[in-house]
């Protein structure tokens, strides 16, 4: 990846370039972070159009602009290097600044270096609270009928959608649901359980065999993920969390007492890792891909992690089914993320469109999705490796939006995944619900 120059490269050069730059009558659109650098992990890259070729259409009177391209997805950087190579290459006046940050501080900090318009001409966020946060305060340029969109699966772009508008298009699907060690599952004579007995007898199965039934990471992405096919059947009204945070529901009903004392037995059972809630993702993917666990219950989108960690490993996915198998209505969850959306206040708006247009080709998103390990929601794109194809098994089943991202505001979010920790450390489903719902009846001001 080409870094961008340091910022004290560019405080030296301010002088000299200000009489420079005041002399000509175009601009080049560099901007810097808006907390003055990069985070420690997440080096910004800068990517250097060419200025031999003939001006693009794209670039008003032939000025060059330079449009920055912000996101969370660090794993992610070789393949946006080389696809913004070719947009570059094809675009002679476009530049684009990628720079990438850790995806907690992210989701913490986006919004803010949005606001002045100096970072993020293009932006991704995540579906549920930062989308909305984002939308509300305005920070979103409409793209609702842009030529582009109809490159899209339409049922898959509906999480970026408010009000009528298209203001982002998600670019990613996963599925949010456990996946399992295919060729353990065989050797024991599994198949993926069908019903809540028959989750919790595969899962004593494993167990007898000294194996771990589950790689459950506790102690940071573990609730939030799979929080959701656990949920899925016991509330299947796909609005619940919106009725919780309207106080037409609460977390000390039935429906999420259920889900808690269900987390609660798998733990009891001993059917988690020891110290789960003292375990990274990290640490659960490494039992799942040293065959230590047989299942890792986190989502589709480490399955290409897994399998760079452990190449030998035939991995599919499954979610349980807390029900009845005549009572289940959904067989698994799945979420569009990684929304693309152009800065309401970009000073290159049909840059910023040109380039979202260009990810959105069937071919580039093909090169994007094989070369990253995920499914994206362009059409008709051809996936290579084993993972992809079976992730894209999936689209024929019956699944629902994932229910975490239906909770708008973050601190309710939070309320309803530290519930599920708190059962882990030894709390009863019932005074976590409580404890969580005096948190929802603080935020909608009950």
């Amino acid at each position: 990846m080409r870094y961008k120059r340091k910022l004290v490269n560019l405080l030296v050069a301010a002088t000299a370039l200000t009489a420079a730059l005041s002399a000509c009558g175009s601009t080049s659109g560099n901007g810097n972070s808006a907390n003055g650098g990069a985070p420690n992990d997440a080096s910004p890259s800068v990517s250097a159009g060419s200025s031999s070729e003939a001006p693009s259409s794209s670039a008003p009177s032939g000025e060059k602009a330079t449009i920055s391209f912000i996101h969370w997805r660090g794993e992610d950087a070789k393949a946006f290097d080389a696809i913004i190579g070719k947009f570059e290459r094809e675009n002679p006046n476009i530049t684009v600044e990628t720079q990438v940050f850790p995806s907690d501080q992210y989701q913490s900090t986006a919004q803010a270096k949005l606001a002045d318009g100096s970072v993020g001409d293009v932006f991704a966020s995540f579906p549920g609270a930062q989308f909305a946060s984002i939308a509300k305060a305005g920070l979103y340029a409409d793209l609702s009928g842009a030529a582009f969109l109809s490159n899209f699966l339409p049922s898959l772009i509906e999480a970026g959608q408010q009000d009528g508008k298209q203001l982002a298009v998600p670019y990613q699907l996963v599925y949010n649901i456990p996946i399992y060690n295919a060729d353990i599952f065989a050797k024991y004579g599994l198949e993926p359980p069908k019903d809540w007995d028959g989750f919790l007898a595969a899962a004593e199965k494993l167990k007898s065999e000294g194996l771990v039934p589950i790689a459950f990471p506790g102690a940071d992405i573990g609730p939030g993920q799979f929080m959701n096919p656990m949920v899925m059947n016991n509330a299947p009204d796909p609005d619940i969390f919106a009725k919780l945070e309207a106080g037409e529901t609460k977390l000390t009903d039935e429906w999420w007492v259920k889900t808690l004392s269900q987390f609660k037995e798998l733990s009891d059972k001993g059917y988690f890792q020891k110290d789960a809630l003292g375990t990274k993702d990290q640490g659960a993917g490494a039992l799942f891909a040293q065959g230590k666990a047989a299942i890792l219950a986190t989502g589709s989108y480490q399955l290409a992690q897994n399998k760079k960690n452990n190449p030998e490993l035939n991995q599919k996915l499954l979610a349980p089914i807390t029900v009845s198998e005549d009572q289940a209505v959904y067989e698994g969850i799945h979420t569009t993320t990684f929304m693309l959306g152009v800065n309401a206040k970009s000073k290159h708006p049909e840059e910023a469109k040109k380039f979202i247009e260009f990810l959105s080709r069937k071919d580039i998103a093909g090169e994007y999705a094989n070369a990253t390990g995920q499914n994206v929601t362009v059409k008709d794109v051809e996936y290579t490796s084993d993972e992809l194809k079976t992730v894209a098994e999936w689209t024929d089943k019956k699944t629902r939006f994932q229910p975490r991202f239906t909770i708008t505001n973050a601190e309710i979010q939070k309320a309803v995944t530290s519930s599920i920790q708190a059962v882990l450390g030894g709390k009863s489903p019932e005074q976590a619900a409580r404890e969580a719902q005096a948190i929802v009846d603080q935020q909608i001001g009950k």
